[in-house]
């Protein structure tokens, strides 16, 4: 047996012996679990609660304030469940560190709890640390059963400095995992078919439950289909609950089969500022043991909690599956770059305009693959939202994560958020004695990083992104003369090849039967949206006071501009209203319309006919100006080709100019009720204003009454009626649920390494095709094969719903895959849209059309791509489509990180040209057929090899196979992540 061989034996041994203990006491305690109804939990039994929770709220979450007392439904009977939890969410059941097992003192008495503390350990490298790095560590130490995790995993962590260069690879087993609803329903959807797998191969079903905490916010499925009116958040619900009640009443049925699962109901906020706000615990105390907070999440920007000092990134769907049912994350330990902060963002900048001065540097540096971690004196200058908007793009920036650690700033922000003074004094006393908390009015210790970075605050000036990338930053100084040479630029992230003659271009047409005009640059989408933004008070008051004295001076918006505001939790409509400005901002159009991704995601409605058309029938560049994190051509709206992402009050100011096309040094932004020019100037607040508004407006018990009834739902989430069985009923009809054949004809032999001979390429890309250009989450094109799907199946176009709403359903997302309307696919020839050539005929066909006429004739697939293939979100259906198109390999010249994951999980290859050859370069068509000398035998392929390629006219080339570690090589030999999992847990013999 090969050495790799031996260590994929010993890998799967230890993965399998912790999968099988964890399922046994799973299935021996979950009787017992659920035997007697879950008590209020009380921190203090001494002392009653100060006022009775509904009896709703009670059942979730027991005293919300508590860490982990939200928890209480899986812990009815304390004594099993505080050993159920400890061993399998928090502690290795025999770990070869229990001599360093440390009790935490209360500075009244009394202890906290016990803790893995790591000054014990007596090591000077621990000092030289990021503080990320330590999270890494410590999680190691408590989980180190010498099975899933080993002393020689914890040494690697502990010898960071000299291992991290070298790409080694490291088990990480998260505290808990995120899901949002558009994620989370594919989730689900395979926990209930792996259920019904296990079944089949005469297996115990129950086996298939979360023995990790599982909070699913269901944020992404309202759409702006009402605007501008008081009415729009019920109106908009009313419909979201139309479209989705199926999808809904799923989900339900999932927070009920499935054990240690929350599902927030819609309506609640958008799932990292509930995340950010309520849900992150920043320290656990489960029974006693005490342990840093950390998640992975099915959405790209679960690194918002990273401005927390919790670590938390995004992973693929099949991988957060994995985690859920007790599968370490196999991961390559990072190299850190520091980012040292230093002075004060100048009078009138926003956290806005410094994130994307932040990812634009990042980007230039390159940190995909890396953590960043930010440190220096500008952080006491940095509030914790502001850290949390930095953080939340770490997918932008292309980091695992953004890392702020725990400082009094944190502590200060729990308060504010209404965490109980014993949790905050908790945390910090934990954070403290284990070397995870920062003093900085204490000398620091030198750390090291793996290469460094600097930003003066006061170099930070106003500005956006766009108009097709998020780092694409453009200073608000430069705007108008960025916009002409876009105009002016051949199509690409920076141009649209307007001709000189046309930049001019004014359309008319008729608003509800006024006459109006549209021209290019004109903003017919503006959208106070996203997580990003609507978690910080300062700017999301900024943007009211905005509003209030564009009011004040009788500044008015257009009418066919699209306007919204969709707050991340119902805590920003609170300190909206005390503050008084919310009437400014509903006085320009800024109504509410709901609490959710919305826009950011694409959600952002229909436009009025007659503005759709007058931009259709004219070829107008139309413009979006957003508060979001991403602005991929196609994304926010099909007609929307320039996307800005900017500030709230810069998204209100760009609205009130009604264009792109502007200097708001020189121009005026409107004429006042006196006749006079308005400019930028004399409405942008000061920063000083902005914080005596805060200040006054944003109360910690806005926070707790927020939280304390949002499990409680409403009338329409509440009236759902869902079986009670543990095995899912599939509804054969349903075109929102349907059961996928992962598993269909499965056995227990893994099937191995698939060859791929004599392929043809399905499409041949360029640069950053994204996860959006992969699988889109928006709306549904009458000419797509998933619309031909739905009509075939009497459903009716104003029913068709979003893709993402349709996750559940693998037939419509395999048609939906590659149906972006925007794709650019070199075998067109310049024609943009979701087509190919099906080689063999010479035919144009659909993506989905094609690539079923290749499976019929028994041909497989490969993609040929460029650079920063699967971009974007992290969205496991860009995998899963792929893969059910048939497709075998994806040949690219690199890939983003959680994509890659994702195909490995999916058991497609990823492989890489190699560095400085490309498509281009090899002289590549796409109209070859291609054979990957991949070994037949998993024993004979090692992570990062080397692979020949050749061609059927001749051509041969290297690229580097894309199985990072020896657990994706074991992924790969069973199929995909997900029968790996099964055949481990049914090769339990407890």
């Amino acid at each position: 047996m090969t050495v790799l061989a031996g260590a994929l034996t010993r890998s799967s041994s230890r993965i399998s012996s912790s999968l099988s203990a964890a399922a046994a006491a799973f299935s021996r305690q979950s009787t017992l679990l659920s035997s007697s109804p879950p008590p209020i939990s009380n921190p203090n039994p001494k002392s009653p609660p100060a006022s009775p929770p509904s009896p709703s709220f009670a059942r979730h979450f027991g005293d919300w304030r508590s860490p982990l007392s939200h928890r209480a439904v899986v812990r009815s009977s304390a004594a099993v469940a505080e050993r159920f939890e400890r061993r399998f969410a928090t502690v290795a059941t025999k770990n070869s560190y229990d001599s360093i097992l440390t009790t935490l003192s209360k500075p009244g008495g009394g202890e906290f709890g016990k803790y893995y503390s790591l000054p014990a350990l007596d090591d000077p490298r621990i000092d030289r640390l990021p503080y990320c790095i330590r999270i890494l560590l410590e999680s190691a130490i408590r989980n180190c059963d010498e099975f899933q995790v080993t002393a020689k995993d914890v040494e690697k962590i502990l010898d960071w400095e000299n291992t991290s260069p070298k790409q080694v690879e490291i088990p990480f087993k998260p505290a808990r995992v995120l899901l949002q609803d558009f994620t989370g329903v594919p989730a689900v959807v395979d926990l209930a078919c792996m259920r019904d797998a296990m079944n089949k191969l005469g297996s115990d079903s129950n086996k298939i439950n979360p023995l990790v905490p599982v909070d699913l916010v269901i944020d992404h499925s309202v759409q702006v289909d009402v605007a501008r009116s008081e009415n729009a958040v019920q109106a908009n619900m009313e419909l979201e609950f139309h479209r989705n009640k199926e999808r809904f009443g799923f989900l339900k049925w999932g927070s009920k089969a499935f054990h240690n699962m929350l599902v927030v109901p819609p309506g609640s906020g958008i799932v990292h500022q509930v995340n950010l706000e309520y849900l992150g615990r920043v320290v656990f105390n489960n029974g006693g043991m005490l342990y840093p907070d950390s998640v992975v999440g099915t959405d790209s920007h679960t690194t918002m909690i990273d401005g927390l000092g919790v670590a938390g990134w995004g992973v693929g769907g099949i991988e957060a599956e994995a985690a859920m049912l007790g599968q370490p994350m196999s991961m390559v330990l990072p190299g850190v770059v520091g980012f040292k902060l230093s002075g004060k963002l100048n009078n009138g900048v926003t956290a806005t305009d410094l994130v994307l001065t932040v990812t634009q540097i990042l980007r230039k540096h390159g940190v995909v693959g890396k953590f960043v971690e930010f440190y220096g004196e500008g952080m006491s200058e940095l509030s914790l939202a502001d850290r949390a908007t930095i953080a939340n793009m770490s997918p932008e920036y292309g980091a695992t994560m953004g890392f702020f650690p725990v400082d009094h700033v944190t502590l200060q922000y729990l308060r504010l958020t209404g965490r109980s003074d014993d949790t905050v004094a908790m945390i910090e006393s934990y954070l403290r004695a284990n070397k995870m908390f920062v003093d900085y009015s204490e000398p620091q210790a030198e750390r090291v990083y793996s290469s460094y970075l600097e930003l003066n605050l006061e170099d930070v000036e106003p500005c956006v992104s766009g108009p097709k990338r998020p780092h694409d930053r453009v200073p608000l100084k430069g705007m108008k003369v960025d916009w002409h040479s876009c105009l002016d630029n051949q199509v690409g992230f920076k141009g649209f090849a307007v001709p000189k003659e046309y930049q001019d271009k004014v359309a008319q047409f008729s608003f509800h039967g006024k006459p109006a005009e549209i021209k290019h640059g004109d903003v017919v989408i503006a959208a106070i949206t996203s997580c990003t933004n609507t978690s910080n008070p300062s700017v999301m008051l900024g943007a009211a006071l905005v509003a209030k004295k564009a009011c004040e001076l009788g500044l008015e918006m257009k009418p066919w501009i699209k306007t919204s505001l969709a707050p991340g939790s119902g805590v920003v409509t609170k300190y909206l209203e005390k503050s008084g400005l919310q009437k400014y901002l509903n006085q320009l159009g800024f109504n509410i319309v709901g609490y959710g991704c919305t826009t950011c995601i694409g959600n952002s409605g229909e436009l009025d006919e007659s503005v759709s058309a007058a931009i259709s029938e004219n070829d107008i560049v139309a413009a979006a100006v957003l508060s979001g994190n991403r602005n991929f051509e196609g994304r926010v709206h099909p007609l929307t080709r320039a996307n800005y992402l900017a500030s709230p009050p810069l998204v209100v100011a760009y609205a009130l100019a009604g264009t792109v096309d502007i200097d708001f040094e020189t121009e005026p932004i409107g004429i006042s009720k006196d006749g006079k020019e308005v400019y930028f100037k004399d409405i942008w607040p000061s920063t000083e204003e902005i914080a005596e508004v805060v200040q006054s407006s944003v109360l910690p018990a806005m926070f707790r009454g927020t939280y304390e009834a949002i499990t409680e739902g409403n009338h329409m989430w509440n009236q759902l009626s869902v079986p009670s069985s543990t095995l899912y009923t599939w509804d054969p009809t349903s075109t929102y649920i349907h059961e996928p054949p992962y598993f269909k004809d499965m056995t227990m032999s893994p099937p191995g390494p698939h060859p791929v001979k004599d392929a043809y390429c399905l499409l041949n890309f360029g640069d950053s095709i994204t996860t959006d250009h992969i699988s889109p989450a928006g709306s549904i094109h009458k000419d797509s094969p998933a619309a031909k799907y739905l009509m075939d199946r009497a459903v009716e176009r104003k029913d068709f719903n979003s893709y993402g709403s349709r996750r559940g359903n693998d037939e419509i997302m395999a048609r939906g895959t590659f149906a972006n309307i925007r794709l650019v696919n070199k075998f067109l020839k310049g024609e943009v849209g979701p087509k190919t050539i099906h080689i063999p005929s010479g035919e144009k066909l659909s993506v989905f059309d094609a690539a079923m006429r290749y499976k019929n004739e028994g041909h497989d697939t490969v993609i040929l791509a460029g650079a920063e293939y699967g971009s974007g979100s992290s969205r496991d259906w860009a995998a899963k489509g792929p893969m059910l198109l048939g497709v075998k390999a994806v040949i690219a010249k690199s890939f983003e990180r959680i994509h890659r994951s994702n195909l490995v999980g999916m058991g497609i290859i990823p492989l890489c040209f190699k560095s400085g050859e490309d498509a281009e370069t090899l002289g590549l068509t796409g109209h070859e057929r291609y054979t990957i000398n991949l070994p037949s035998n998993v024993s004979d392929i090692k992570p990062g090899q080397s692979v020949t390629v050749t061609t059927d006219d001749g051509k041969s080339f290297t690229c580097i196979v894309r199985f990072d570690t020896e657990v994706e090589l074991a992924y790969y030999n069973h199929g995909g992540i997900l029968p790996y999992v099964i055949r481990n847990l049914i090769n339990d013999k407890h």
